[in-house]
Parts: C-alpha cells; sequence; structure tokens
C-alpha cells in the first residue's frame, strides 16, 4: 500500500516561515537582551570602590587552585551522604505516608503516631535537630553510640521525610476512590491495592515535588559539618582559616552548583513531562 505524500500549501509555508522567522527573532531579541544585562552589571560590580577589596578576598585565582583538592576531597563527602539520605528519606516518608492513610479505627494509635511525627519534624529546624543527635545522643555515652557522621546522616533522613511523607500523602490521597473500590472488588487486598494500584500512580504524580526536595536535601548535607565531619564546607572553612581568605567558600559553593544542575535539570524535566501529560501533549 502506497503513501501519498502532499505537498503543504501556500498558506501553510507561509506560516512555517512566519514561525522561523520569529523564533530567530525571539532568540536574537534574548541574546541581546541578556547581553545588555550581563554588561550593566559586570561594569556596576567592578566599578564598585571596593571591587578590588572583595576581588582579593573572595576571587584570588591562586587560593582557589590550592583549596580545590582539599574542597574536591570533601564533597565526596557530601555526594555519598547525600545518596544515603535520599534513599533513607524517600523510604521512611512512604512508610510514613502510608501509616497516615490507614482505614479503620484500630489504626488510629498508628495514625495518630504518623501524624505527630510529621509535625515534629516539619516543624523542628533541621539545625536544632542535628544538634541534638550529634551532640546529644554522644552525650548519653551508650554503648554501640553511632559515628557523628552518621548521627548526622540520620537528622537529616528524620526532617526530610517528614517532608517526604506528606508529599507521598498526597500523591496516594489524590488516586480516585473509585479505583481502590475497583481494586478491592476484584479480589486485591488493601496491600496489594497499594502497591499495584495506588502507588504507581501516586509516584509519578509528586515525582516533580520529590525530586525539589532531594535538590534541598544536597544543599543541607553541608550543615553536618557543624558536627565536625570534613566535608567540602568544612574544609573550604580549614582553608579558609589558614589564609585569612574567603576563596574557598566561593569554591565549595560553585562546586554544590555544578552538583545541584543534573538533579535540577532532571526535575525541570520530570516537571515538563507532567504538565505536557495532564494537558493532554
Amino acid at each position: 500500500m502506497s503513501t501519498v505524500l502532499h505537498d503543504p500549501s501556500p498558506a501553510q509555508q507561509a506560516r512555517t516561515a512566519y514561525r522561523r522567522r520569529q523564533t530567530v527573532l525571539s532568540v536574537l531579541i534574548a541574546a541581546a537582551s541578556t547581553a545588555a544585562v550581563g554588561t550593566l552589571l559586570a561594569v556596576t560590580v567592578t566599578g564598585a570602590p571596593g571591587w578590588d577589596r572583595v576581588q582579593q578576598t573572595f576571587l584570588d585565582p591562586q587560593l582557589a587552585r590550592d583549596a580545590l583538592p582539599q574542597v574536591l576531597t570533601g564533597l565526596w563527602l557530601n555526594v555519598r551522604l547525600l545518596v544515603c539520605c535520599a534513599i533513607g528519606a524517600l523510604l521512611l516518608g512512604l512508610l510514613i505516608a502510608v501509616l497516615r492513610t490507614l482505614r479503620g479505627p484500630v489504626f488510629f494509635p498508628i495514625r495518630a503516631l504518623a501524624a505527630g511525627y510529621t509535625y515534629a519534624f516539619r516543624g523542628l529546624p533541621l539545625i536544632i535537630v542535628l544538634y541534638l543527635l550529634t551532640f546529644g545522643v554522644p552525650g548519653l555515652r551508650l554503648q554501640g553510640t553511632p559515628s557523628v557522621l552518621v548521627l548526622g546522616g540520620l537528622a537529616l533522613i528524620l526532617t526530610y521525610a517528614g517532608y517526604l511523607a506528606e508529599v507521598f500523602r498526597a500523591g496516594i490521597e489524590s488516586v480516585h476512590p473509585s479505583q481502590l473500590a475497583a481494586a478491592r472488588s476484584l479480589g486485591l487486598t488493601h496491600r496489594q491495592t497499594m502497591r499495584h494500584v495506588v502507588l504507581p500512580q501516586a509516584l509519578r504524580r509528586v515525582a516533580p515535588p520529590l525530586l525539589n526536595d532531594v535538590v534541598a536535601l544536597q544543599k543541607d548535607v553541608g550543615l553536618v559539618s557543624l558536627a565536625g565531619p570534613i566535608d567540602a564546607v568544612r574544609a573550604a572553612q580549614i582553608a579558609s582559616a589558614q589564609t585569612f581568605n574567603y576563596t574557598p567558600y566561593i569554591v565549595a559553593g560553585v562546586l554544590f552548583v555544578l552538583l545541584a544542575i543534573p538533579l535540577i535539570a532532571v526535575t525541570d524535566q520530570v516537571t515538563l513531562r507532567a504538565a505536557r501529560r495532564q494537558s493532554g501533549g
């Protein structure tokens, strides 16, 4: 069976050409405006009276090269901590969300404990949780107390699990009750219904906010340096104290931004796909 290809009509060709011209014009305008704003900012900053002093204190190239190896070594600790804490917070948050969605009066104590957990850890500042676990728990002098790094990671997991639990719960409750009733009418148990019907849909719907919380976690793992572990922030602090210069902090900040760019790009892509799916393409 042959397929007949038709040439576009003159009107369609005109519309296509017009769209191409508009696209090129938009790109040129965007490039020109960006260049103008960038030039204005550069002239304003470099022309400030204290620019030389700021450049010497925060943007010393030689000190940046000297501090880079130590900061990179500390960043590897941040990356490992991020992976472990993200997995732990996602699993714990999902568990808390499932417990909060249990039905029946017999599960009221479990729902109350799960709700109290989310209220407590969403209200507590992360830095306070870090201090309580990294300084308070070792102060008890119990046998088998984990290291400060493990306790700091646990503080991150407990805090972020409270936020992620609410994201998961919103996704679970967004699934229409008729789907649960249909699954139960087919003979599926509550556990099977959650696994095969509810959770797959809920996870797809809440993927963008989940990834946003992971991006926020990627920044907050640097707070474990307050308890003593030598991560990128602590390494920058040590180098800064040795040279009385803040350039190592800028190096650490740039590395954190570079680490976050892939996560942010994935988050934007998932958000865009979700928006297209909801709008029918």
